[in-house]
């Protein structure tokens, strides 16, 4: 399967997010899942998907930390799109045991916390849903961090074992947004408010007129920390 990456990302290079996800579909059948965060890229990539075939497996990572316009647009996506999106939760007892440890609010304490937080309310709930998979679909973007520069349509995920496909990864910021008024899909109400990258209540702040895109995530920390551990090289 790893061999197959640089194959299948020649294969792709000139192909639309449309046509990547229609090959990817295709080619993985039953063994392809797509993990989505509710975001402005992953709602255009669900309206994508259900186009395609609404039977592909679409689930979600409740951290038990999320903003209630979060949830609201789990709803509204449901209904609208006619389907169900699996929600997948962190293991009770990891949890109790890392806040009656380290604090309910560890993860402004210091990165190794914050990273433990993330692993235990993500990470560890993202490799159980990912498991006996052989690709997995995300909203990745260059433009959106510096710690995805190098990120490609297609890469090997050494961590999970599995391929890991990219549509939207030379997406901009603008083309996200013309497609999703284009198309009238449903987003989070808190993009309308400055916060272009949503996560944990918590974690995530407006950001400042001139700020970059992921400055409300983590702002306590340095931007080639901040990642939660889902998308590591």
């Amino acid at each position: 399967m790893k061999a197959l990456v640089s194959e299948y990302n020649d294969k792709l290079s000139s192909k639309s997010a449309f046509e990547i996800l229609e090959f990817s579909i295709r080619n993985f059948r039953d063994k392809i899942v797509f993990a989505t965060s509710l975001g402005a890229e992953d709602q255009v990539l669900t309206e994508m998907i259900v186009q395609i075939d609404p039977s592909v497996k679409i689930f979600t990572l409740d951290t038990g930390r999320l903003f209630q316009e979060t949830y609201d647009l789990l709803d509204i996506t449901e209904k609208k799109y006619r389907i169900k999106i699996e929600i997948c939760f962190p293991d009770a007892a990891r949890v109790e045991k890392m806040v009656r440890e380290k604090g309910i609010n560890l993860f402004y304490e210091n990165v190794e916390n914050r990273k433990l937080c993330c692993h235990v309310r993500k990470s560890e709930p993202l490799m159980k849903a990912l498991r006996g998979m052989d690709a997995w679909i995300t909203g990745l973007r260059r433009e959106k961090s510096v710690t995805r520069q190098n990120s490609e349509t297609m890469e090997w995920d050494e961590i999970h074992d599995l391929i890991k496909i990219n549509p939207l990864i030379s997406w901009t910021h603008q083309q996200v947004w013309d497609y999703i008024k284009e198309r009238k899909i449903p987003y989070n109400v808190l993009h309308d408010k400055g916060f272009p990258s949503i996560g944990c209540l918590p974690c995530t702040r407006a950001v400042l007129p001139g700020e970059d895109i992921r400055a409300g995530r983590w702002w306590w920390e340095l931007p080639e920390n901040k990642e939660c551990g889902l998308h590591q090289d």
